[in-house]
């Protein structure tokens, strides 16, 4: 398949899941948490969907039927030729992505729909890890050499442009995450000082 055709798949896929999301769930919800209820089905499906299918599927780059996910990790190797290679890091790290990371960004989506005592804590923890998987793809690659994209147009659109996104968006949210549940945690204090003070 051509470039143009899997980012169209992709991003229309997106774009669907996106739109179910703000339409079910919007209506009781802030702008906000809509957009982070968006945020969390987008990349918990593409974790468990797209890097699903990397880890669990060794021979994709053999495959000849034209699958469609087969088809994204050929092209995305474009970029880091370490998915081709079946390098251990990356699996190890897309294997606790797809497997951990991505059913607990679902569970966010619940958490925030249904405003679940939980919620901040779950997306602060999920944020982290998204962060640290990045750092250790990153960093693996730096020790390495850094040079596993086939040229620049594909190292910076794929190796950093694709995930970009998951180190500036669960930043975002680590930070919002901790101010929140510093907030909880100081109304809870004030009110407990308060009790106290009423007690004889």
């Amino acid at each position: 398949m051509s470039m143009s055709s899997i980012l169209t798949v992709y991003l229309g896929s997106s774009l669907f899941v996106v739109s179910l999301v703000w339409f079910l769930f919007g209506r009781k919800n802030s702008q906000l948490d809509k957009l982070l209820m968006c945020w969390w089905a987008f990349t918990g499906l593409t974790h468990m969907v797209l890097e699903g299918y990397f880890v669990f599927s060794p021979e994709f780059f053999k495959d000849n039927t034209s699958c469609y996910l087969a088809e994204v990790w050929k092209e995305y190797s474009k970029g880091d030729s370490r998915y081709a290679g079946r390098d251990s890091a990356v699996i190890a790290v897309e294997g606790i992505t797809a497997v951990i990371e991505g059913p607990a960004s679902l569970l966010a989506v619940y958490a925030i729909a249904k405003g679940k005592s939980y919620s901040y804590v779950l997306q602060l923890a999920v944020s982290l890890g998204q962060l640290y998987g990045c750092l250790v793809y990153f960093i693996t690659a730096f020790l390495e050499g850094d040079n596993f994209a086939t040229n620049a147009f594909y190292y910076y659109s794929y190796y950093i442009g694709a995930n970009g996104w998951w180190v500036l968006i669960p930043l975002l949210i680590s930070y919002r995450s901790w101010i929140k549940i510093c907030e909880t945690s100081d109304n809870v204090d004030t009110k407990t000082q308060k009790k106290k003070k009423k007690i004889p």
